[in-house]
C-alpha cells in the first residue's frame, strides 16, 4: 500500500470510496460525502492535510483529511472525514492514513488534531478526551467520543471551545 497527497484528479475516486465507506440503506448519499464536497469548497480546506492511500493496482482504496479548525481563535486541526472502501477494512489502510495525517501535521507545525469518534479505536494513536486538556466540544452531548491528539506544537494554555471547519456546523 502507498500512501501519498490527494490531488485534484482524485477527487472523484476519494468521493467514490467515501460514498462506498459510508454507504446506509435507504441513504442515497452519506452526509459524509456532503461534507467532504462542502470542505473542499470551504477556506479551511488544507490540500498538504488531504492523503490518499492506493491499492495493488493503485486504485484509490482510503482517503483522510484534516482541515482547519480553531480552539478560542487558536489554530488546531479537525480530523476527518476518514474514509476506507470496504473491501479493504481491517486491513491496516486506515491506520496508515491517521498515522500520515498526524506525521504530516505535526511536521507543519500544528498543536493538535481533534475528531469525533470511536475512543477505543482512535485512543491507539494518542487521542484522548478532549475534556481532559481543556478543550470543550462543539456539542457537550459528545463526552468521550470527542477526542484530541496533541503534537510537537501544542502548549498547554491551549483551551477553550473547539470550532470545526464551517461545513461541519451546516450538518
Amino acid at each position: 500500500m502507498q500512501i501519498r497527497r490527494e490531488t485534484s484528479a482524485d477527487v472523484a475516486a476519494v468521493r467514490a470510496v467515501t460514498e462506498a465507506a459510508f454507504a446506509r440503506p435507504g441513504i442515497a448519499v452519506p452526509i459524509e460525502v456532503t461534507l467532504l464536497d462542502r470542505l473542499r469548497e470551504d477556506p479551511g480546506w488544507l490540500p498538504a492535510l488531504s492523503f490518499v492511500a492506493l491499492g495493488e493496482q493503485g486504485e484509490i482504496v482510503g482517503h483522510v483529511v484534516c482541515t482547519r479548525a480553531r480552539v478560542d481563535g487558536a489554530p488546531a486541526l479537525g480530523l476527518g472525514p476518514l474514509s476506507v472502501r470496504p473491501g479493504h477494512q481491517r486491513r491496516g489502510v486506515g491506520s496508515a492514513l491517521v498515522h500520515t495525517v498526524l506525521g504530516a501535521a505535526d511536521a507543519l507545525g500544528e498543536p493538535l488534531v481533534a475528531l469525533l469518534g470511536s475512543p477505543s479505536y482512535y485512543g491507539r494513536y494518542g487521542f484522548r478526551a478532549a475534556t481532559d486538556l481543556g478543550i470543550e466540544p462543539p456539542d457537550p452531548d459528545w463526552g468521550a467520543y470527542f477526542q484530541v491528539r496533541t503534537l510537537s506544537a501544542y502548549e498547554p494554555g491551549l483551551r477553550g471551545r473547539f470550532h470545526y471547519a464551517a461545513p461541519f456546523d451546516e450538518l
